[in-house]
């Protein structure tokens, strides 16, 4: 390489997030910022100390190299097999790319893509009910104007199943508040979808408008903080967070949840679904690009019907016969060798 000439991978690297992420498969910013997070990581594990990681190139990221950091994300900085796979996935998804437009790099961009994921276990999916949303709403202070954007944020968020970046990047352009009241949301890769809106909700966003000088057809953030400036998602976690904790005051199964923005998300599509809503229009409801996505859902509203079941008489009994297999104990012997 010629003194001051970009290596491959600072191209490489330069072409990934300049152009094949945002542009050829069209990644949200908050995608990029994560693939960006996880390689930076990634580099500076592997420059060598008191060296600058911009001297490092494609022959120095080996699998053995790949492997000892994600045992470092572990061990080192605590962090889950979930993230693990994560940060893992962006490095696939690099190494693909790389493979793709540097063919003399091929082989090890292959032995990469063949490290495989660490099986993670799936947490369960929490979701509120609507009690327990309605007393987080009847907590907000209504007299303020934080705490009126608090209550339409909050509306906002449960009437929709809009995920938080939706929210927090909503315009007042995006809202058609003349009956039937919608939304039009933003989406991930570039998808937009309409949601209707309770008229309880649309009245609430017609006020706020009207109080913070916020016009319908121009593109105005609606949700700002107290500087003036737009929320963002780690502030709408704290809002929700802050009203969870006094609601918990008042009820307390709200102390066993772990509470999230996400977590109104997965509330209104279980409301949908114990409605009767199918899975398909759920999934258009959400923006999920795959009703298989959605599928978590269901899984969720089938505990119910269990929790249900048991409560509820079996209409067959157990007889006195207990089954001629339970008296072979040799085959017992040889189950519980297994």
């Amino acid at each position: 390489m010629k003194p001051n000439q970009p290596s491959v991978l600072g191209r490489a690297l330069h072409a990934f997030f300049t152009d094949f992420l945002p542009q050829q498969r069209s990644l949200s910013p908050h995608t990029l910022c994560s693939y960006r997070d996880s390689l930076k990581l990634l580099l500076q594990f592997l420059a060598e100390p008191n060296q600058d990681s911009s001297r490092l190139d494609i022959p120095a990221i080996t699998p053995d190299r790949v492997l000892a950091f994600l045992q470092h994300l572990e061990t080192q900085r605590s962090s889950q097999p979930s993230t693990r796979n994560v940060r893992l996935s962006a490095i696939h998804s690099f190494f693909r790319y790389v493979g793709s437009q540097h063919p003399q790099h091929l082989e090890q961009a292959q032995r990469i893509l063949s490290l495989p994921f660490k099986r993670a276990e799936l947490r369960q999916v929490q979701a509120l009910e609507p009690d327990e949303v309605q007393a987080i709403l009847n907590v907000i202070n209504r007299s303020t104007p934080g705490g009126r954007r608090d209550l339409v944020l909050l509306s906002l968020l449960f009437n929709t199943g809009a995920r938080v970046s939706e929210i927090v990047d909503l315009k007042a352009c995006d809202l058609h508040l003349i009956p039937p009241p919608s939304v039009l949301l933003h989406g991930k890769g570039q998808r937009h979808r309409i949601c209707p809106l309770w008229p309880e909700t649309a009245r609430l966003l017609r006020e706020h408008l009207e109080e913070h000088g916020l016009h319908s057809e121009r593109p105005d953030i609606v949700f700002r903080n107290h500087l003036g400036t737009p929320l963002t998602r780690f502030g709408v976690r704290t809002i929700l967070r802050r009203h969870t904790q006094r609601a918990a005051q008042h009820l307390p199964s709200l102390k066993n949840k772990r509470v999230h923005p996400h977590c109104l998300r997965h509330s209104t599509a279980l409301l949908l679904l114990r409605a009767g809503v199918d899975l398909s229009s759920i999934a258009h409801w959400l923006g999920h690009n795959s009703v298989n996505t959605t599928n978590k859902y269901l899984n969720l509203n089938l505990e119910d019907k269990r929790q249900a079941l048991a409560k509820t008489k079996p209409l067959i009994h157990k007889n006195g016969s207990s089954g001629r297999w339970r008296k072979d104990q040799d085959l017992i012997s040889w189950l519980e060798m297994l």
